[in-house]
């Protein structure tokens, strides 16, 4: 058995504003794969390279970080399809128990991974992010009581929601499928996790601003039974982080992105520019 299977989502193009290579999208698929297979270290693992709409160089991309690959050509389905795509393979392949959704746009510390799935052996850890995000800090969807603990330097908190960038079981995947492919039906990201962790689901927190009540209003909308019925799924994310989302405006605190990041990508361009 491998230590875990990945199923890693990517496409050609720029979404947002990354902290580096805004109008490159293979320069930064290349620095954020190079990273993600230095912070998995010695783990063994088993790699679903989904390309959706990617020309063939992105295949000789992964090829030159992983052996163990298998690829998925989809015609530029996008987002939704692609999660949707993950959810299936992570299920139904046989090589791990234990199951990672990657998106295209992380950075990652290396030798790292290891510590996310010795975290998630805890009896009370269902899911665990590598993102310690901003909006934990700033967003009203977060301002709530933490659990708390320590693990190889880092501090681990419960929180209410993540990206779609996880760590989880199959187990728990297969308990939580109907969940996380309402995402493909319409819903937020932030709306089904909060479903699953009951954090700040309270109708009332809608109150507090425009965003929340859209949030709130979507995880009812979409998984009302699961909110009223179901398991309370604990969400663990790490401070400081293990990753961050390459968003400029949403790199991860306590952490000096700039320096690591700028580091590996100018030997990819030299010329390269940091816009944060």
């Amino acid at each position: 058995m491998k230590d875990v299977a990945v199923a890693y989502r990517i496409y050609p193009g720029v979404s947002k504003t990354p902290a580096i290579f805004q109008e490159d999208k293979y320069k930064l698929s290349k620095l954020c794969l190079e990273s993600f297979r230095e912070s998995l270290g010695d783990l063994d693992v088993k790699i679903f390279a989904i390309l959706d709409g990617c020309p063939d160089r992105y295949v000789d991309l992964f090829k030159e970080y992983f052996n163990d690959i298998e690829f998925i050509r989809l015609d530029s389905v996008g987002n939704q399809k692609t999660f949707e795509k993950q959810i299936n393979l992570l299920l139904n392949q046989k090589d791990s128990d234990i199951v990672y959704f990657a998106e295209d746009d992380y950075f990652y510390l290396p030798n790292t991974f290891e510590e996310m799935i010795e975290f998630l052996e805890y009896e009370d850890v269902d899911f665990v992010t590598p993102y310690d995000h901003l909006d934990y800090y700033e967003h009203p969807l977060h301002q709530h009581r933490k659990e708390k603990r320590t693990y190889k330097g880092r501090i681990w908190r419960t929180v209410a929601s993540t990206c779609l960038t996880f760590l989880t079981s199959k187990k728990v995947l297969k308990e939580t499928k109907k969940i996380m492919e309402s995402y493909v039906h319409g819903n937020h990201d932030a709306s089904l996790w909060i479903s699953l962790t009951k954090i700040n689901i309270n109708p009332l927190k809608c109150l507090k601003s425009r965003e929340m009540r859209y949030i709130i209003y979507l995880a009812w909308k979409y998984c009302w039974k699961q909110i009223l019925f179901g398991k309370r799924y604990k969400l663990w994310a790490p401070k400081p982080s293990i990753a961050t989302h390459m968003e400029s405006t949403k790199l991860a605190p306590s952490v000096n992105w700039k320096k690591l990041i700028m580091a590996k990508a100018k030997k990819i361009d030299p010329e390269c520019k940091f816009v944060v």
